[in-house]
């Protein structure tokens, strides 16, 4: 876990969801899979020339931009596919409760956080998926809001995303503390709007952010 300019009185915590709010490597997997999968039949290529497309593709923009990391959507978006069009594959081809289980000791450490704290979800997934996503683990109670990909279109990193979280939550960034797994994603941004950042491997870290916080 790594901190970044954490507020002395913070309002709102901004969660990304996946590989933050569960650790599961074979749905991080699939979730991109099944989309890249999805590109393939629509091009008429392989699966395997499809994933060599999106790798090939992420490796050069990370050469050509100090090695930061770029989204699947956007990816996606470079080869022709709306976001649009990402929104709706994402609603159709994931199915987390087939690999997500309920979480009682993220539920327990959310429920401690709730006491003092908004808690807002920010992700790349469009929200009728993110709300599936935290059912499967139990926690949507503790999140009335999400914003998806679908809430503005636009993907991760991106200002929209966060000022909505800042809107709904009725706070301003600087009372903020995004939490992500993804530096690039769900850190840089935050940092550059005035938010505090944690960083952290997967939920195990999570359950620790009180520590942390408080």
């Amino acid at each position: 876990m790594k901190t970044y300019n954490l507020p002395q009185n913070p309002k709102t915590l901004i969660f990304d969801i996946d590989s933050t709010l569960y650790t599961n490597a074979a749905y991080a997997f699939e979730q991109v899979d099944c989309q890249v999968r999805q590109f393939a039949r629509d091009r008429g290529i392989t699966a395997d020339q499809a994933r060599r497309m999106v790798a090939d593709y992420r490796k050069k923009f990370a050469a050509e931009n100090n090695g930061k990391k770029i989204s699947l959507g956007n990816t996606l978006l470079a080869f022709g596919i709306p976001i649009a069009q990402s929104v709706e594959w994402r609603k159709t081809l994931m199915e987390p409760a087939d690999f997500l289980k309920r979480d009682e000791q993220l539920i327990k450490t959310l429920r401690t956080l709730q006491t003092k704290l908004n808690l807002i979800c920010v992700t790349n997934n469009p929200v009728f998926t993110a709300r599936k996503t935290l059912d499967a683990i139990g926690i949507s109670e503790f999140f009335p809001d999400i914003v998806g990909l679908d809430t503005c279109l636009k993907s991760k990193p991106a200002l929209e995303p966060f000022e909505k979280a800042c809107e709904l939550t009725h706070t301003e960034p600087k009372e903020c503390i995004a939490i992500g797994d993804r530096y690039d994603m769900d850190i840089a941004l935050p940092l550059e709007l005035g938010m505090g950042g944690i960083l952290v491997t997967g939920v195990e870290e999570v359950y620790n952010i009180i520590n942390e916080i408080f």
